[in-house]
């Protein structure tokens, strides 16, 4: 017998051990966020995400008269970000389902820093298209885990808030970017410098917060395989995934018209140069999503789908006639119109498809869902941007605004076809248990 034995040190040290382990532990408790703060932190964080996708809007008109560029250069700016963004979501969108969501939310938020400070020490276009093609990876990468850390971070009993959150928070992001930065440009004499370090010093604050929030997936193999690009819908989600796409694609053409077009629009159709100006069109759609999606969230996600389809046909319907016919006050209730609709239709769309997959396909789940949306986003208006030297500005986005409505009215009938089975389903569910005792 050993002499650790023979003395009884044996137990002593076990349990020694296991009051080393317990107190690392509880250091570790104490290390970590609690649920609320964890969730409200991830939240504003991803905000601040969609916030940097929309300030550089309003700069862009800045930037050409600054250094003297020609106006389709501006378009690269805007298509590398979605090209690039695009491509990290067909790459990275479910990595965070094997490693965790706050490595890749670390690593997407730190990306985020230095494009802000790409941006901020620009010294010509160059400068801001190397930041935007940055940005748009990192977005890639948030975006589908930013929604499923939110839906899985949210309090058990408010578990649709966080789905409602992770549909309203990037049209309410981009509203917030495109206001705050306009006013910064009418207002100030160095927008950039207020802007840009203002989000870099959001980012470092949000990779703190997320580093001390607790993680909600577990590892598991297959990190590497799932890097090939691909797009992999979970088979329970498959069937309304396909309904909800002609939805994604109009409501998001929409959003492209005002964030990518809003400026040139102002400019060219209703001769106003004003920072504010821009920033407000740009920031109303989103906004109005915003509140709508939030509002709305305890309206049943179906409903809220097809009333919010609905309002984005009409509001298209509004915002094409106003740029037709020059009358400018309409535009902004098309823009408030279309996008309340677009923040019901979204986030009744996330709310609809949230429960269908289970938490470690989640984030591949919403990565699809932000790869029809961004290319409806940014693909339309890339092909507007090159269409309006050669049919003119005008008769561009009346064509552009009437393929958006066309979507958006296929979505409608897809969603009440959808919402039509469904109740045939219940009803006939409900009919074989009502009989089944009888038998």
């Amino acid at each position: 017998m050993s002499a650790l034995q023979e003395t009884g040190a044996t137990p002593v040290i076990g349990a020694a051990c296991q009051e080393a382990l317990a107190r690392a532990k509880a250091a570790v408790t104490r290390r970590t966020l609690s649920p609320v703060a964890a969730f409200v932190g991830a939240a504003l964080a991803f905000v601040g995400v969609t916030f940097a996708a929309g300030a550089p809007s309003p700069l862009f008109v800045l930037y050409q008269q600054e250094w003297g560029f020609p106006a389709w250069v501006l378009t690269i700016a805007f298509a590398i970000y979605a090209i690039t963004l695009l491509v990290t979501l067909l790459i990275a969108g479910s990595l965070s389902d094997h490693i965790g969501r706050r490595p890749v939310l670390i690593g997407a938020l730190a990306l985020e820093v230095v494009s802000m400070l790409i941006f901020l020490f620009a010294q010509d276009i160059g400068w801001i298209i190397v930041a935007r093609a940055i940005q748009g990876v990192a977005t890639g990468a948030a975006t589908g885990t930013f929604t499923a850390a939110i839906v899985e971070l949210a309090p058990e009993k408010h578990k649709k808030l966080g789905a409602v959150i992770g549909g309203t928070a990037p049209v309410g992001g981009l509203a917030l970017g495109a206001l705050i930065t306009g006013a910064a440009v009418q207002f100030t004499a160095v927008p950039t410098v207020i802007v840009f370090s203002f989000l870099a010093i959001v980012f470092t604050l949000g990779i703190i917060v997320i580093a001390l929030s607790a993680e909600t997936v577990s590892r598991r193999a297959g990190a590497v395989r799932s890097l090939i690009p691909r797009l992999s819908i979970p088979r329970g989600a498959r069937a309304e995934f396909g309904a909800i796409v002609p939805v994604l694609i109009g409501t998001w053409m929409l959003a492209g018209l005002f964030l990518g077009l809003a400026p040139s629009i102002i400019r060219g159709v209703f001769h106003i140069d004003s920072g504010l100006v821009n920033g407000a069109i740009v920031a109303l759609q989103p906004a109005a999503g915003a509140v709508a999606g939030f509002l709305l969230g305890r309206v049943h996600a179906r409903t809220a789908t097809i009333w919010g389809s609905a309002s984005v046909v009409v509001g298209i319907i509004v915002s094409v006639s106003a740029i037709a016919f020059g009358v400018l006050p309409l535009l902004f209730v098309g823009a408030v119109l279309g996008g309340a609709g677009f923040g019901a239709a979204f986030s009744g769309s996330l709310r609809i498809l949230a429960p269908l997959a289970p938490a470690h396909q989640r984030a591949e789940l919403f990565a699809g869902v932000y790869l029809v949306s961004y290319l409806a986003y940014g693909v339309p208006a890339l092909i507007v941007g090159e269409l309006i030297g050669v049919v003119g500005l005008l008769d561009t986005v009346i064509g552009y605004g009437s393929a958006a409505a066309v979507a958006t009215a296929v979505g409608l009938a897809v969603q009440l076809r959808r919402a039509h089975v469904v109740r045939a389903a219940r009803r006939t569910t409900g009919a074989l248990r009502a009989v089944a005792p009888a038998e």
